[in-house]
């Protein structure tokens, strides 16, 4: 698992990168405005599928299915993915139609405080991007088989080649057609991360195409089975971006802008550190022999996720205002954008790991065939940041609404432990107070090497790109350094893990 998670912790880096860049020209072109705005909303609806399907219901319901078919036949797994695809492709076009119906409705309901340009561009923006969704499944539909067959480099990669398109594409499109040219990119990005996954299936000689699918077939009478229950649960993880754009919209202007840009940030450990563990330890979990192999791969995933995310999250905090300067301030993008944009991703990293362990035990829940746990689990997170974003957003604003999903998911993952504890019949003993007092004194040294150095090296906010780059790199090099003595010292189990990975066979 850890081996697995490492690859593709490193095509995840490139992809997350590029990802940045391409928050940056877009930031550069369009700064924190109302058709920014605009097209935040639009993105986040057409969106919905790479949560939805890439990194929820589809992995949930095909991996599983699909390893356990890998024991038997590959053969006849190859058969069961290719009759996925076809079904997949009915599904998502309907669900394309529907949304390029309902889209004036779909804005309505997220974004209430628009005023009628906002509004109006925002369901054009929508309605052209929605045919995103069938790309986007495709490639997750992919993703899973490649992931099933150990292959997890080239799938953590595919995004970059996405973002590499966008970043080609974004100039000439926005100089030609405004906003409209950054939902072009879109789709032609979203058309590189399927192909790349797809042309990789002929070296894995697994390559998938539509098929007729046999729906007498018992997997996948199980997959459509597991798919169903697990898409209404994570249908309504969605209800989460939109109540921080529904109550965005009545605050100052830009509060989207500069909700979705910290976000973007978040997902760069999000994305490198979290997902990449979580989808390696989905086939595991799903190939125990027993529970307890079972609890110790789940125990081990948790924990190694928070060895990586724990010290990301306060080095990215104690750096918010410097890092952010760093990637958006230029262009259109001024003060008042980029101290908001600090506060809200310095208040959305205090949920990190919590969202890093409510993650991988969805994972756990999938693998145990639970959807009716995992819907709870997920209703009780909707529910939660519901709650503390409307407690939140007024003393708070913006930054209330920060926050509040990441207390949110800590509270679901607790809730989700609670019940595979339940379903396995025995503890997990997964965090102990003294592991809990070992990452404090952990952290107490990256906070005080952090201070030094600031202290020594003051940030340079009118310095050319070159040192500004180097002084955070200098600040990412000095707490890792100081977090590895610290842990190696402590005898942190996860050196080993990462040791054994990469030396035995």
């Amino acid at each position: 698992m850890v081996r697995h998670a490492v690859f593709m912790m490193a095509g995840t880096l490139t992809s997350r990168v590029l990802g940045l860049a391409r928050e940056i020209l877009v930031a550069a072109f369009f700064g924190a405005t109302k058709a920014m705005d605009a097209f935040n909303i639009a993105y986040t609806l057409s969106n919905l599928a790479r949560q939805l399907l890439a990194e929820g219901a589809l992995s949930a319901a095909f991996v599983p299915v699909f390893s356990q078919a890998l024991t038997k036949s590959r053969q006849k797994a190859l058969e069961l993915a290719r009759g996925t695809m076809t079904v997949l492709i009915f599904a998502s076009c309907i669900v394309v139609a529907l949304g390029v119906f309902a889209a004036p409705a779909l804005v309505k309901l997220m974004a209430p405080g628009f005023d009628s340009s906002s509004y109006e561009l925002a369901v054009s923006l929508t309605r052209l991007m929605f045919p995103f969704l069938i790309i986007i499944s495709l490639g997750a539909l992919t993703m899973g088989e490649l992931n099933s067959l150990g292959s997890f480099f080239i799938p953590a990669l595919s995004p970059a080649f996405s973002n590499l398109v966008f970043i080609i594409t974004a100039p000439f499109f926005a100089a030609k057609f405004g906003v409209y040219g950054l939902a072009f990119s879109v789709l032609c990005g979203g058309m590189a991360h399927f192909l790349t996954q797809w042309l990789w299936g002929f070296k894995m000689k697994a390559v998938l195409y539509p098929a007729k699918p046999n729906l007498h077939d018992p997997d996948l009478k199980r997959i459509m089975k597991l798919f169903i229950p697990y898409a209404a649960g994570l249908s309504l993880n969605q209800v989460n971006p939109v109540i921080s754009r529904m109550l965005g919209s009545f605050l100052q202007e830009g509060s989207i802008s500069v909700l979705n840009y910290s976000n973007r940030i978040l997902q760069l450990p999000l994305g490198l550190f979290v997902i990449a563990i979580s989808q390696a330890v989905l086939p595991q979990l799903s190939r125990a022999k027993n529970d307890e192999e079972f609890i110790e791969t789940l125990r081990q995933a948790i924990r190694f996720a928070l060895f990586v995310v724990v010290p990301a999250s306060l080095g990215v905090i104690l750096i918010s205002d410097e890092f952010v300067h760093l990637v958006f301030v230029r262009g259109e993008f001024n003060s008042w954008a980029w101290y908001a944009t600090s506060s809200t991703l310095s208040f959305s990293m205090l949920g990190l790991s919590g969202m890093a362990c409510s993650t991988v035990v969805m994972r756990a829940l999938y693998a145990l065939s639970m959807p009716r746990e995992a819907f709870k689990v997920t209703l009780f997170s909707v529910a939660s940041t519901a709650i503390l974003s409307l407690i939140l957003v007024y003393p708070m604003s913006y930054n209330g609404l920060a926050l509040s999903p990441g207390i949110a998911f800590t509270l679901s993952g607790m809730l989700g432990l609670y019940y595979v504890r339940r379903k396995l019949g025995r503890s997990l003993n997964i965090i102990s107070w003294k592991l809990f007092g070992d990452y404090l004194v952990a952290l107490m040294m990256i906070d005080i090497a952090v201070m030094i150095y600031k202290f020594v090296w003051p940030y340079n906010a009118d310095a050319g790109i070159l040192i500004r780059s180097l002084w955070v790199l200098g600040v990412i090099a000095l707490s890792a350094v100081s977090y590895s003595i610290v842990t190696l010292k402590m005898k942190f189990e996860e050196w080993k893990m990462l040791h054994q990975a990469f030396t035995r066979k």
